[in-house]
Protein backbone atom coordinates (compact mmCIF):
# COMPACT_ATOMS: atom_id res chain seq x y z
CA UNK A 1 0.00 0.00 0.00
CA UNK A 2 1.29 3.27 -0.80
CA UNK A 3 1.47 5.99 1.62
CA UNK A 4 1.71 10.20 0.82
CA UNK A 5 2.53 12.37 3.66
CA UNK A 6 -0.45 14.31 2.59
CA UNK A 7 -2.94 13.12 0.26
CA UNK A 8 -5.83 15.35 -1.23
CA UNK A 9 -8.97 14.35 -2.47
CA UNK A 10 -10.66 16.70 -5.24
CA UNK A 11 -8.38 17.71 -8.59
CA UNK A 12 -10.60 20.94 -8.72
CA UNK A 13 -9.12 24.56 -7.65
CA UNK A 14 -8.87 23.36 -3.89
CA UNK A 15 -7.03 20.29 -4.20
CA UNK A 16 -4.82 21.99 -7.32
CA UNK A 17 -4.21 24.66 -4.82
CA UNK A 18 -3.39 23.12 -1.69
CA UNK A 19 -0.77 21.20 -3.51
CA UNK A 20 0.76 24.13 -5.23
CA UNK A 21 0.49 26.24 -1.92
CA UNK A 22 2.88 23.41 0.00
CA UNK A 23 5.06 23.46 -2.30
CA UNK A 24 5.34 27.16 -2.16
CA UNK A 25 5.34 26.88 1.21
CA UNK A 26 8.75 24.58 1.50
CA UNK A 27 6.75 20.98 2.01
CA UNK A 28 9.25 18.47 1.09
CA UNK A 29 7.07 15.63 1.58
CA UNK A 30 5.24 13.35 -0.67
CA UNK A 31 1.97 14.71 -2.36
CA UNK A 32 -0.71 12.56 -4.15
CA UNK A 33 -4.25 14.31 -5.91
CA UNK A 34 -7.04 11.71 -6.45
CA UNK A 35 -9.80 12.89 -8.38
CA UNK A 36 -13.06 12.21 -10.03
CA UNK A 37 -12.22 13.59 -12.95
CA UNK A 38 -10.12 12.22 -15.66
CA UNK A 39 -8.81 15.42 -17.07
CA UNK A 40 -5.78 17.05 -14.83
CA UNK A 41 -6.45 19.89 -12.70
CA UNK A 42 -8.78 22.74 -14.69
CA UNK A 43 -10.62 26.36 -14.16
CA UNK A 44 -14.10 25.15 -13.42
CA UNK A 45 -15.92 28.75 -14.47
CA UNK A 46 -14.92 29.16 -17.92
CA UNK A 47 -17.15 25.87 -18.69
CA UNK A 48 -20.52 27.92 -18.37
CA UNK A 49 -18.72 30.57 -20.15
CA UNK A 50 -15.73 30.40 -22.79
CA UNK A 51 -15.52 26.65 -22.43
CA UNK A 52 -19.51 25.98 -23.81
CA UNK A 53 -18.65 28.94 -26.13
CA UNK A 54 -16.06 27.49 -27.74
CA UNK A 55 -14.15 30.85 -27.28
CA UNK A 56 -11.45 28.55 -25.08
CA UNK A 57 -9.29 25.25 -25.82
CA UNK A 58 -9.06 23.19 -23.23
CA UNK A 59 -5.34 23.31 -23.05
CA UNK A 60 -6.05 27.05 -21.90
CA UNK A 61 -8.07 26.55 -18.82
CA UNK A 62 -5.57 24.01 -17.38
CA UNK A 63 -4.45 25.53 -13.99
CA UNK A 64 -1.03 24.07 -14.78
CA UNK A 65 0.88 22.06 -18.07
CA UNK A 66 0.44 18.58 -17.61
CA UNK A 67 4.40 18.53 -16.87
CA UNK A 68 4.01 20.89 -13.64
CA UNK A 69 2.75 18.15 -11.46
CA UNK A 70 5.53 15.89 -12.65
CA UNK A 71 8.12 18.79 -11.75
CA UNK A 72 6.72 19.49 -8.10
CA UNK A 73 6.52 15.82 -7.63
CA UNK A 74 2.68 15.46 -7.12
CA UNK A 75 1.48 12.51 -8.11
CA UNK A 76 -1.60 12.97 -10.10
CA UNK A 77 -4.13 9.47 -9.88
CA UNK A 78 -6.92 10.70 -11.96
CA UNK A 79 -10.50 9.00 -12.75
CA UNK A 80 -9.94 7.62 -8.84
CA UNK A 81 -13.06 7.65 -6.80
CA UNK A 82 -12.56 7.33 -3.06
CA UNK A 83 -15.39 5.06 -1.06
CA UNK A 84 -14.27 5.02 1.89
CA UNK A 85 -11.73 7.21 4.76
CA UNK A 86 -10.86 5.05 7.82
CA UNK A 87 -9.37 8.02 10.28
CA UNK A 88 -7.63 5.54 12.81
CA UNK A 89 -5.72 3.75 10.36
CA UNK A 90 -5.10 6.87 7.90
CA UNK A 91 -6.50 5.02 4.60
CA UNK A 92 -8.61 5.73 1.78
CA UNK A 93 -10.06 3.16 -0.01
CA UNK A 94 -11.00 3.34 -4.09
CA UNK A 95 -13.51 2.10 -5.91
CA UNK A 96 -10.90 0.05 -7.99
CA UNK A 97 -10.17 -1.86 -4.78
CA UNK A 98 -7.31 -0.05 -3.74
CA UNK A 99 -6.06 1.63 -0.38
CA UNK A 100 -3.81 4.36 0.07
CA UNK A 101 -2.31 5.27 3.20
CA UNK A 102 -1.73 9.42 4.47
CA UNK A 103 -0.44 11.22 6.72
CA UNK A 104 -3.02 14.64 6.37
CA UNK A 105 -5.75 13.93 4.96
CA UNK A 106 -7.35 17.17 2.23
CA UNK A 107 -10.82 16.94 1.57
CA UNK A 108 -11.33 18.70 -1.52
CA UNK A 109 -13.92 16.98 -3.46
CA UNK A 110 -16.37 19.43 -4.02
CA UNK A 111 -20.03 18.28 -4.93
CA UNK A 112 -21.99 16.48 -7.27
CA UNK A 113 -25.04 18.35 -9.90
CA UNK A 114 -28.43 17.98 -7.81
CA UNK A 115 -30.14 15.99 -9.88
CA UNK A 116 -33.98 16.34 -11.11
CA UNK A 117 -36.33 13.68 -9.51
CA UNK A 118 -39.23 13.88 -11.56
CA UNK A 119 -40.07 11.11 -14.08
CA UNK A 120 -38.04 11.12 -17.12
CA UNK A 121 -34.99 12.37 -15.27
CA UNK A 122 -32.71 9.63 -16.75
CA UNK A 123 -33.05 10.39 -20.26
CA UNK A 124 -30.59 11.08 -22.76
CA UNK A 125 -29.82 14.87 -23.68
CA UNK A 126 -30.13 15.56 -19.75
CA UNK A 127 -27.11 17.86 -18.77
CA UNK A 128 -25.68 19.47 -15.98
CA UNK A 129 -22.80 21.87 -16.21
CA UNK A 130 -20.11 21.06 -13.23
CA UNK A 131 -17.09 19.33 -15.82
CA UNK A 132 -15.31 19.15 -18.46
CA UNK A 133 -17.41 15.76 -19.71
CA UNK A 134 -20.81 17.64 -19.25
CA UNK A 135 -19.98 20.30 -21.55
CA UNK A 136 -18.75 18.13 -23.83
CA UNK A 137 -21.95 16.67 -23.96
CA UNK A 138 -23.59 19.54 -24.22
CA UNK A 139 -20.98 20.84 -27.49
CA UNK A 140 -21.71 17.62 -29.32
CA UNK A 141 -25.26 17.36 -29.04
CA UNK A 142 -25.32 20.87 -30.48
CA UNK A 143 -23.10 19.85 -33.21
CA UNK A 144 -25.47 17.20 -34.21
CA UNK A 145 -28.27 19.55 -34.58
CA UNK A 146 -29.68 20.51 -31.37
CA UNK A 147 -30.81 24.10 -30.97
CA UNK A 148 -34.08 24.05 -28.89
CA UNK A 149 -32.95 24.53 -25.24
CA UNK A 150 -34.71 24.42 -21.91
CA UNK A 151 -32.35 25.83 -18.85
CA UNK A 152 -34.01 24.68 -15.46
CA UNK A 153 -32.32 26.77 -12.77
CA UNK A 154 -32.19 30.39 -12.68
CA UNK A 155 -29.16 30.45 -10.76
CA UNK A 156 -25.57 31.54 -11.78
CA UNK A 157 -25.04 28.39 -14.12
CA UNK A 158 -28.32 28.41 -15.60
CA UNK A 159 -28.07 32.42 -16.14
CA UNK A 160 -24.21 32.25 -17.86
CA UNK A 161 -25.35 28.50 -20.05
CA UNK A 162 -28.85 30.73 -21.57
CA UNK A 163 -26.37 33.70 -22.27
CA UNK A 164 -23.59 31.34 -23.95
CA UNK A 165 -26.58 29.32 -26.01
CA UNK A 166 -28.29 32.11 -26.97
CA UNK A 167 -24.63 33.59 -28.48
CA UNK A 168 -24.54 30.18 -30.16
CA UNK A 169 -27.92 30.65 -31.85
CA UNK A 170 -30.41 28.56 -29.46
CA UNK A 171 -33.54 28.80 -28.75
CA UNK A 172 -33.54 28.71 -25.36
CA UNK A 173 -36.11 28.87 -22.51
CA UNK A 174 -35.07 29.39 -18.95
CA UNK A 175 -37.51 27.85 -15.85
CA UNK A 176 -37.12 29.15 -12.28
CA UNK A 177 -39.06 28.00 -9.63
CA UNK A 178 -39.00 31.08 -7.20
CA UNK A 179 -40.32 34.45 -8.16
CA UNK A 180 -36.96 36.02 -9.74
CA UNK A 181 -33.63 34.53 -10.78
CA UNK A 182 -30.70 34.77 -8.48
CA UNK A 183 -33.20 34.92 -5.41
CA UNK A 184 -31.28 33.30 -3.17
CA UNK A 185 -27.87 35.15 -3.55
CA UNK A 186 -29.11 39.11 -4.87
CA UNK A 187 -31.97 41.68 -4.28
CA UNK A 188 -35.02 42.27 -6.33
CA UNK A 189 -33.30 45.26 -8.45
CA UNK A 190 -30.01 43.13 -9.33
CA UNK A 191 -32.59 39.72 -10.22
CA UNK A 192 -35.29 42.27 -12.27
CA UNK A 193 -31.79 43.39 -14.20
CA UNK A 194 -30.79 40.42 -15.55
CA UNK A 195 -34.15 39.02 -16.14
CA UNK A 196 -34.46 42.07 -18.28
CA UNK A 197 -31.15 41.71 -19.99
CA UNK A 198 -31.64 38.01 -20.32
CA UNK A 199 -35.26 39.01 -22.44
CA UNK A 200 -33.47 41.62 -24.29
CA UNK A 201 -31.25 38.72 -25.87
CA UNK A 202 -33.81 36.92 -26.54
CA UNK A 203 -34.61 34.10 -23.85
CA UNK A 204 -37.74 32.92 -22.22
CA UNK A 205 -37.73 33.51 -18.64
CA UNK A 206 -40.46 31.49 -16.84
CA UNK A 207 -40.65 32.59 -13.31
CA UNK A 208 -42.76 30.89 -10.39
CA UNK A 209 -42.44 27.70 -13.23
CA UNK A 210 -42.91 24.50 -11.34
CA UNK A 211 -41.52 21.30 -13.99
CA UNK A 212 -43.58 18.27 -13.80
CA UNK A 213 -41.98 15.73 -15.55
CA UNK A 214 -39.49 14.99 -18.57
CA UNK A 215 -40.59 13.81 -21.87
CA UNK A 216 -39.04 11.76 -24.05
CA UNK A 217 -39.05 9.74 -26.77
CA UNK A 218 -37.82 6.04 -24.77
CA UNK A 219 -34.43 7.21 -25.46
CA UNK A 220 -33.78 11.46 -25.13
CA UNK A 221 -35.61 14.23 -23.88
CA UNK A 222 -37.66 15.77 -26.34
CA UNK A 223 -39.72 18.24 -23.60
CA UNK A 224 -40.20 19.34 -20.49
CA UNK A 225 -43.93 19.21 -18.59
CA UNK A 226 -45.26 21.92 -16.38
CA UNK A 227 -47.24 21.36 -13.45
CA UNK A 228 -49.85 23.17 -15.56
CA UNK A 229 -49.72 20.77 -17.79
CA UNK A 230 -47.86 23.09 -20.40
CA UNK A 231 -45.32 21.41 -22.51
CA UNK A 232 -42.33 22.55 -23.80
CA UNK A 233 -40.20 20.94 -26.56
CA UNK A 234 -36.88 20.91 -26.71
CA UNK A 235 -33.35 18.73 -27.76
CA UNK A 236 -31.74 19.52 -24.62
CA UNK A 237 -32.46 20.32 -21.27
CA UNK A 238 -29.89 21.62 -18.79
CA UNK A 239 -30.08 21.61 -15.00
CA UNK A 240 -28.46 24.17 -12.77
CA UNK A 241 -30.09 23.85 -9.74
CA UNK A 242 -27.40 23.83 -7.09
CA UNK A 243 -25.08 21.00 -5.63
CA UNK A 244 -24.79 17.87 -3.24
CA UNK A 245 -21.71 18.06 -1.13
CA UNK A 246 -19.88 15.23 -1.41
CA UNK A 247 -19.14 13.76 2.68
CA UNK A 248 -20.77 11.05 2.85
CA UNK A 249 -17.35 9.00 2.93
CA UNK A 250 -16.43 11.50 5.80
CA UNK A 251 -19.65 10.91 7.36
CA UNK A 252 -19.57 6.93 7.65
CA UNK A 253 -15.91 7.66 9.12
CA UNK A 254 -17.69 9.84 11.71
CA UNK A 255 -17.33 13.63 10.68
CA UNK A 256 -19.89 15.94 11.69
CA UNK A 257 -21.36 16.85 8.36
CA UNK A 258 -24.77 18.33 8.95
CA UNK A 259 -24.87 20.19 5.37
CA UNK A 260 -21.22 19.59 4.66
CA UNK A 261 -18.89 18.74 6.70
CA UNK A 262 -17.83 20.98 9.69
CA UNK A 263 -14.78 23.09 10.13
CA UNK A 264 -12.71 25.21 12.42
CA UNK A 265 -11.25 28.35 11.93
CA UNK A 266 -7.91 26.40 10.61
CA UNK A 267 -10.36 23.92 8.12
CA UNK A 268 -9.73 21.11 10.39
CA UNK A 269 -12.29 18.44 11.01
CA UNK A 270 -13.49 16.95 13.74
CA UNK A 271 -11.62 13.98 12.26
CA UNK A 272 -7.65 13.81 13.19
CA UNK A 273 -5.69 14.40 10.60
CA UNK A 274 -8.04 15.11 8.26
CA UNK A 275 -8.96 18.92 6.69
CA UNK A 276 -11.85 19.98 4.30
CA UNK A 277 -11.87 23.01 1.99
CA UNK A 278 -13.78 24.60 -0.59
CA UNK A 279 -17.58 23.92 -1.11
CA UNK A 280 -17.52 21.02 1.16
CA UNK A 281 -16.64 22.64 4.19
CA UNK A 282 -18.79 24.19 6.98
CA UNK A 283 -17.54 27.08 8.58
CA UNK A 284 -18.29 29.66 10.99
CA UNK A 285 -18.22 32.75 8.68
CA UNK A 286 -17.75 36.42 10.43
CA UNK A 287 -19.16 38.30 7.32
CA UNK A 288 -22.68 35.85 8.08
CA UNK A 289 -23.07 36.57 11.75
CA UNK A 290 -20.73 33.70 13.22
CA UNK A 291 -23.16 31.40 11.34
CA UNK A 292 -21.80 27.86 10.05
CA UNK A 293 -21.95 28.30 6.22
CA UNK A 294 -20.77 26.95 3.01
CA UNK A 295 -19.15 28.79 0.26
CA UNK A 296 -19.32 27.69 -3.27
CA UNK A 297 -16.52 29.92 -4.73
CA UNK A 298 -13.13 29.73 -6.25
CA UNK A 299 -11.93 32.24 -4.17
CA UNK A 300 -13.04 30.17 -1.36
CA UNK A 301 -11.29 26.73 -2.11
CA UNK A 302 -8.53 28.48 -3.05
CA UNK A 303 -8.19 30.48 -0.13
CA UNK A 304 -9.01 27.97 2.40
CA UNK A 305 -5.88 25.53 0.40
CA UNK A 306 -3.85 28.29 1.17
CA UNK A 307 -5.04 28.16 4.95
CA UNK A 308 -4.03 24.19 4.88
CA UNK A 309 -1.24 24.45 3.41
CA UNK A 310 0.41 27.11 5.76
CA UNK A 311 -0.67 25.07 8.81
CA UNK A 312 0.67 21.81 7.66
CA UNK A 313 3.79 23.57 7.18
CA UNK A 314 4.13 24.73 10.83
CA UNK A 315 2.23 28.36 10.85
CA UNK A 316 -0.89 28.58 13.10
CA UNK A 317 -2.98 31.09 10.59
CA UNK A 318 -6.92 31.32 10.50
CA UNK A 319 -8.74 31.51 7.24
CA UNK A 320 -10.43 35.08 7.25
CA UNK A 321 -11.03 36.06 3.82
CA UNK A 322 -13.68 38.26 2.68
CA UNK A 323 -15.91 36.36 0.30
CA UNK A 324 -16.27 37.72 -3.59
CA UNK A 325 -17.99 36.05 -7.01
CA UNK A 326 -18.23 36.87 -10.08
CA UNK A 327 -20.35 36.59 -13.41
CA UNK A 328 -20.52 36.84 -16.69
CA UNK A 329 -23.39 37.04 -18.49
CA UNK A 330 -23.30 38.65 -22.51
CA UNK A 331 -21.15 41.95 -21.92
CA UNK A 332 -22.37 42.14 -18.20
CA UNK A 333 -19.24 41.49 -16.09
CA UNK A 334 -21.53 41.13 -12.03
CA UNK A 335 -18.84 41.42 -9.28
CA UNK A 336 -20.15 40.92 -5.68
CA UNK A 337 -18.19 41.12 -2.15
CA UNK A 338 -19.16 40.10 0.85
CA UNK A 339 -22.59 37.94 2.08
CA UNK A 340 -25.81 40.00 1.38
CA UNK A 341 -28.35 37.61 3.35
CA UNK A 342 -29.78 39.10 6.46
CA UNK A 343 -29.32 42.95 4.76
CA UNK A 344 -31.87 45.28 5.90
CA UNK A 345 -31.55 47.97 3.46
CA UNK A 346 -30.25 48.42 -0.43
CA UNK A 347 -28.64 51.56 -1.84
CA UNK A 348 -28.74 51.84 -5.58
CA UNK A 349 -25.42 53.48 -6.61
CA UNK A 350 -25.50 54.81 -10.65
CA UNK A 351 -27.95 53.89 -13.59
CA UNK A 352 -29.37 50.39 -14.51
CA UNK A 353 -30.51 51.91 -18.08
CA UNK A 354 -27.03 52.75 -18.33
CA UNK A 355 -26.23 49.16 -17.63
CA UNK A 356 -23.57 50.29 -15.17
CA UNK A 357 -24.55 50.55 -11.68
CA UNK A 358 -23.81 49.06 -8.30
CA UNK A 359 -26.46 47.51 -5.23
CA UNK A 360 -25.29 48.36 -1.60
CA UNK A 361 -26.34 46.32 1.36
CA UNK A 362 -26.75 47.54 4.20
CA UNK A 363 -27.16 46.07 7.67
CA UNK A 364 -27.95 47.84 10.69
CA UNK A 365 -26.47 50.90 8.80
CA UNK A 366 -23.24 49.09 8.10
CA UNK A 367 -22.32 48.06 4.43
CA UNK A 368 -22.04 43.93 4.54
CA UNK A 369 -22.14 43.27 0.75
CA UNK A 370 -21.86 44.43 -2.69
CA UNK A 371 -22.82 43.77 -6.16
CA UNK A 372 -21.30 45.58 -9.26
CA UNK A 373 -22.70 45.32 -12.52
CA UNK A 374 -19.98 46.52 -14.98
CA UNK A 375 -18.97 48.51 -12.04
CA UNK A 376 -15.20 47.96 -11.19
CA UNK A 377 -14.16 50.72 -9.23
CA UNK A 378 -17.22 50.70 -7.08
CA UNK A 379 -16.33 47.06 -6.35
CA UNK A 380 -12.58 47.17 -5.54
CA UNK A 381 -13.08 50.49 -3.31
CA UNK A 382 -15.81 49.09 -2.10
CA UNK A 383 -14.59 46.07 -1.20
CA UNK A 384 -12.72 47.78 2.07
CA UNK A 385 -15.83 49.00 3.26
CA UNK A 386 -17.57 45.96 3.76
CA UNK A 387 -14.33 44.51 5.14
CA UNK A 388 -14.65 46.76 7.52
CA UNK A 389 -18.42 46.57 7.95
CA UNK A 390 -17.64 50.71 7.64
CA UNK A 391 -21.41 53.13 8.64
CA UNK A 392 -21.80 55.68 5.76
CA UNK A 393 -24.37 57.65 5.42
CA UNK A 394 -26.94 57.04 2.77
CA UNK A 395 -26.46 60.23 0.85
CA UNK A 396 -22.77 59.53 0.18
CA UNK A 397 -23.21 55.92 -1.16
CA UNK A 398 -25.60 56.84 -3.72
CA UNK A 399 -23.41 59.59 -4.99
CA UNK A 400 -22.34 57.74 -7.83
CA UNK A 401 -19.95 60.59 -8.68
CA UNK A 402 -17.85 60.37 -5.57
CA UNK A 403 -15.63 57.66 -5.61
CA UNK A 404 -15.93 55.36 -2.55
CA UNK A 405 -12.38 55.63 -2.10
CA UNK A 406 -13.07 58.88 -1.03
CA UNK A 407 -15.55 57.44 1.55
CA UNK A 408 -12.80 55.16 3.15
CA UNK A 409 -10.79 57.80 3.64
CA UNK A 410 -13.20 60.00 5.42
CA UNK A 411 -13.87 56.92 7.69
CA UNK A 412 -10.15 56.78 8.43
CA UNK A 413 -9.67 60.91 8.90
CA UNK A 414 -7.67 61.23 5.80
CA UNK A 415 -7.99 63.94 3.40
CA UNK A 416 -9.88 63.24 0.46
Amino acid sequence: MDRFDVLIVGTGHGGAQTALALRQNGFEGTIAMLGRDKEPPYERPPLSKEYLAREKEFERILIRPVSFWKDKQVRLMLGSEVVAVDADARTVALQDGRTFGYGELVWAAGGSPRKLTCEGADLQGIHSVRDKGDVDAITGQLGNGARRVVVIGGGYIGLEAAAVLRKLGCTVVLLEAMERVLARVACEAISRFFEAQHRVHGVQVRLNTVVDCIQGDGTKATGVKLDNGEVIHCDMVIVGIGIVPVVEQLSAAGADTPNGVAVDEYCRTSLPHVHAIGDVALQANSFADGKMIRIESVQNAGGMANTVAKNLCGSQVPYLATPWFWSNQYDLRLQTAGLSAGHDKTVLRGDPFKRSFSVIYLKRGKVIALDCVNAMKDYVQGLKLVEARAEVAVEALVDSETPLKNLISVLRGEKK
